[in-house]
């Protein structure tokens, strides 16, 4: 960005519209402004952060008016904590531009004809929908301006978010709304423990301390998984905090622990110890039973999931004779799902562990007509692969937010199943997909799922049949 752009303040810039990621978008001067914190109808003055030839980023500064759209909202660390970035966007309105998001993106991207995206399935829970949440230790607190300005001392350790763009600082969390059951007070109670005991919070830029990372998950079946990630090797200390737990929470059916020493918070190559309980929770979705451990991926809003996966269902219409791939399948989750009313469902997933997880829920619930794949699916979706099993009737396919590989949309072209249901959580790369698959399939429907309140994120449902 040139010198002259550099912190220029644009006055009086009336907010238009929500684009991409949440931004808002203003103009001025023939250039788009893409402005965050800020609500369509808003008139504001902006802090010019970026600049380029086309358009500008900026930061509100001062508000001369406020939407009539926007809401008082209800957590103290907005605009702080990154998670509820709209909070202040009432919750209609909220998937009014998440559909729009849709729409754009598949006019802008795809450009293939589509239907009327339908109107997007909101989620019953606004609040305290989510079943997983990861918190940080910290021995170095974000403290606010006005903390810092005062002069005085503040306590320092802390257990909560990363601060966006700022990989060692962590607020403090007093109460999260995105997940309910246990997860406040179990944080909350562990953390003054913590204080009071003296114990050593994590420094993230020095590598060393005690608690590093608290994982909490939820079910619907109200069973609870707690895993406390120690940034250190010290039996006496970890059992003093696993006991606590266990004493002060015996509604925790899952209660683990980890030694991470690495340079990041991942242990999916790391050796868990169930310190109490079960190593494993279990979620439940029409009688069918999902076993989630300590490294499993399970979607984090269990009761719009079902939603999701029934619209998913009723997309592949099936009649209980056809061959479906499940491609990405995680842990089997929709595989399962769909797996009574098919002849065969044929999972594939690049994480080892994943398939175990699917193969396991298969059995649990009693399910013989599934087979689970592990490997990088543009190379295991080849050749020998399908002349060695059934060509499918339908494909499912829910790839993670990159969407899917070019070798994998060329071999669904040669494919030519009669019908393909791609669920995505990222719109943009789901658009830029049926680009390529528009060459021989035509959109018929397209469904977008709210999953995730108070941010811009949305799932959507596209199911695609074969060109006559």
């Amino acid at each position: 960005m040139s010198r002259k752009m550099k912190n220029k303040v644009i006055t009086n810039l009336a907010i238009e519209r929500i684009a991409s990621e949440g931004k808002c978008v203003g103009h001025h001067e023939g250039k788009v402004v893409f402005v965050s914190n800020v609500a369509p109808g808003d008139v504001v003055d902006v802090r010019i952060t970026k600049g380029k030839s086309s358009f500008m980023e900026g930061e509100a500064i001062h508000f001369h008016e406020y939407s009539k759209d926007r809401i008082e909202p209800f957590c103290s660390h907005f605009g702080t904590c990154g998670g509820c970035k709209w909070q202040h966007i009432n919750y209609d309105l909220q998937k009014t531009y998440k559909r729009q998001q849709v729409l754009d993106q598949f006019q802008r991207i795809a450009k293939v004809p589509i239907p009327e995206v339908m109107p997007i399935l909101g989620s019953a829970k606004t609040q305290y929908y989510r079943n997983k949440l990861d918190f940080t230790f910290s021995n170095s607190r974000w403290l606010t301006r006005e903390e810092i300005n005062s002069g005085e001392e503040f306590e320092r350790n802390a257990l909560g978010f990363h601060i966006p763009k700022m990989f060692d600082k962590i607020i403090d969390i007093e109460h999260c709304y995105l997940q309910g059951g246990l997860s406040n007070e179990v944080r909350n109670t562990l953390k003054e423990f913590a204080r009071e005991k003296n114990l050593s919070f994590y420094d993230i830029r020095k590598q060393e301390g005690l608690l590093r990372n608290l994982i909490i998950r939820t079910t619907s079946t109200n069973q609870t998984m707690v895993i406390v990630q120690f940034g250190e090797n010290d039996p006496e200390s970890i059992t003093l905090v696993m006991d606590f737990l266990k004493a002060k929470f015996p509604a925790i059916t899952s209660l683990l622990y980890v030694i991470n020493t690495k340079g990041n918070e991942t242990f999916h190559d790391l050796e868990l110890v169930t310190f109490s309980g079960l190593p494993y929770i279990e979620e439940e979705m029409e009688g069918l039973k999902f076993r989630i451990g300590p490294k499993s991926f399970y979607q984090t809003n269990s009761e719009q999931a079902y939603e999701l996966y029934k619209v998913a269902r009723d997309f592949a219409q099936l009649k209980g004779d056809e061959v479906v791939y499940d491609l990405y399948t995680g842990t089997g989750t929709i595989a399962n799902f769909v797996a009574k009313q098919a002849k065969q469902v044929i999972g594939v997933e690049y994480v080892e562990a994943a398939i175990e997880d699917a193969k396991l829920n298969s059995q649990i619930n009693g399910i013989g007509n599934t087979l689970f794949y592990a490997g990088d699916m543009k190379d295991i979706l080849n050749d020998e692969f399908i002349a060695n099993h059934a060509k499918p009737d339908v494909i499912i396919t829910d790839p993670p937010r990159a969407g899917m590989d070019e070798k994998v949309v060329q071999m669904l072209l040669r494919l030519e199943a009669p019908t393909i249901v791609y669920v995505s959580c990222n719109p943009a790369t789901q658009a830029r997909d049926l680009a390529l698959l528009g060459e021989k399939y035509q959109v018929e429907k397209v469904q977008p799922v709210d999953m995730f309140p108070q941010t811009y994120h949305v799932e959507n449902v596209v199911r695609l049949t074969l060109k006559s």
